[in-house]
């Protein structure tokens, strides 16, 4: 586990980061976009190792969508971190935060899983929004954690720390036991995206829904182009203005939702829909597509 230091014009913050593959001479650390993107364009990213050496670290590549990021020192022979697998943990299971919170390097808190699969989307300073499947946790996590591990009682990582939810009107409020961590089995996927290209595609159904309709389920918007024209929706039938309510079995309470649930799948998956037009409800299999870029 390492701390992450980044200067730009925006001004200095603080992460954390996992050693993720380490070969001869590098050495692949998976964060938060959120914790580097102010260095994207210009800035400095220091990475701190746990004997308190400092490297100076390089943008593999990044993902907004899922806010996560690959960065490198040129460091090799490093200590990889064990990985474990998100979808086998279970509600109560006993897991650790490790990370740097409010620049606190080395500290671990620990807690249980909340819960699972839970909708979180998080906003961005530059406009972008992540959208993530999360793993909720009442390990305490605050402004520093981002990007740092979350580890069951074997030690391996299951999860990636990404969020926390506030009171008040401020993000930077700390934590009242409700974080969110990004699955390892996403991250992995990502990451290994990332180092191969240096960029990752996500799964996307081929349609825009309407953000402001406020009942249950996900309206495709009448707006616009609701459905791509040859895209996964409008090749199993979906049309503009049909209302999803089901994503393979499970219920759809919102657009969030849905966009969480849908890239919480792989790019070829076949995922059942079912869906309301003229109050008749109709089921669907849709062959979920690559992102473009």
């Amino acid at each position: 586990v390492v701390s992450i230091e980044v200067t730009s014009i925006a001004g200095n913050g603080t992460g954390s980061g996992s050693i993720y593959k380490s070969n001869s001479s590098l050495s692949y650390i998976i964060t938060n976009n959120h914790v580097i993107e102010n260095a994207a364009s210009s800035g400095k990213i220091e990475v701190e190792l746990n004997n308190g050496d400092i490297y100076p670290a390089s943008i593999v590549g990044r993902n907004s969508e899922y806010d996560l990021a690959v960065i490198s020192i040129k460091k090799g022979n490093l200590p990889e971190i064990p990985t474990g697998d998100s979808a086998s943990i279970s509600i109560g299971d006993p897991v650790i935060a490790f990370g740097s919170p409010l620049g606190l390097s080395g500290t671990v808190t620990s807690g249980i899983i909340s819960s699972k699969n839970r909708a979180v989307t998080t906003g961005s300073g530059n406009g972008e929004s992540s959208f993530i499947n999360a793993l909720q946790t009442d390990a305490a996590i605050n402004p520093g954690n981002s990007g740092g591990p979350l580890v069951d009682a074997t030690g391996a990582v299951v999860g990636v720390n990404s969020a926390i939810a506030t009171l008040g009107l401020t993000s930077q409020a700390g934590s009242i036991g409700l974080g969110f961590a990004i699955p390892i089995n996403q991250a992995k996927k990502t990451a290994e995206q990332l180092i191969a290209t240096g960029s990752a595609t996500y799964p996307i159904m081929g349609i825009s829904v309407d953000s402001r309709f406020t009942g249950s389920g996900a309206l495709i918007s009448s707006e616009g182009v609701g459905v791509t024209p040859g895209g996964p929706a409008d090749k199993a039938g979906l049309k503009e203005g049909d209302l999803i309510i089901e994503f393979n079995g499970a219920e759809v309470e919102n657009s969030d939702e849905l966009i969480v649930m849908i890239r919480s799948k792989s790019v070829g998956d076949k995922v059942t829909i079912k869906y309301q037009r003229n109050n008749i409800v109709r089921q669907t299999t849709v062959t979920l597509a690559a992102s473009k870029g």
